[in-house]
C-alpha cells in the first residue's frame, strides 16, 4: 500500500469532481469547518463525527523533568492541553479490512 498525504487543495479536488459546486464554495465550506473545530476544542468541547470519530481535548499530564530532543537540556513541562482523536468503529473496521488485504 502507498502512503501519501491528502491535503485541504486535495479534498477541495475531490469534493468539486465529486459534486457541481465551484472550488472557491468548497473552500469557503472546508475552512469554516475548521474553524468551528478549532473553536469548540478550544473550549474544551469534542466534535463527533459518528462513523468517523471524535477529536477532543486531552489533559496531558506535566513531568518535573523532561529533555529536549534537539538541544539534550533538561527542562519541566507543565500539565497541558493537546488536541486528540478517537477513530469511530466504522472507521477502525475499515482499516482493520485494509490490513488483512495487505497481509493477502
Amino acid at each position: 500500500m502507498s502512503v501519501s498525504k491528502v491535503t485541504k487543495n486535495d479534498l477541495i479536488d475531490a469534493v468539486y469532481k465529486s459534486t457541481d459546486i465551484e472550488k472557491q464554495e468548497i473552500a469557503k465550506v472546508i475552512d469554516s469547518f475548521l474553524l468551528c473545530t478549532r473553536e469548540a476544542l478550544e473550549k474544551g468541547g469534542t466534535i463527533e463525527l459518528r462513523g468517523f470519530g471524535t477529536f477532543e481535548p486531552r489533559l496531558r499530564k506535566g513531568r518535573s523533568v523532561a529533555r529536549n530532543p534537539r538541544t539534550g537540556e533538561k527542562l519541566s513541562v507543565e500539565s497541558h492541553y493537546v488536541a486528540a482523536f478517537r477513530a469511530g468503529q466504522q472507521l477502525k473496521n475499515n482499516l482493520w479490512n485494509l490490513n488483512k488485504k495487505d497481509e493477502k
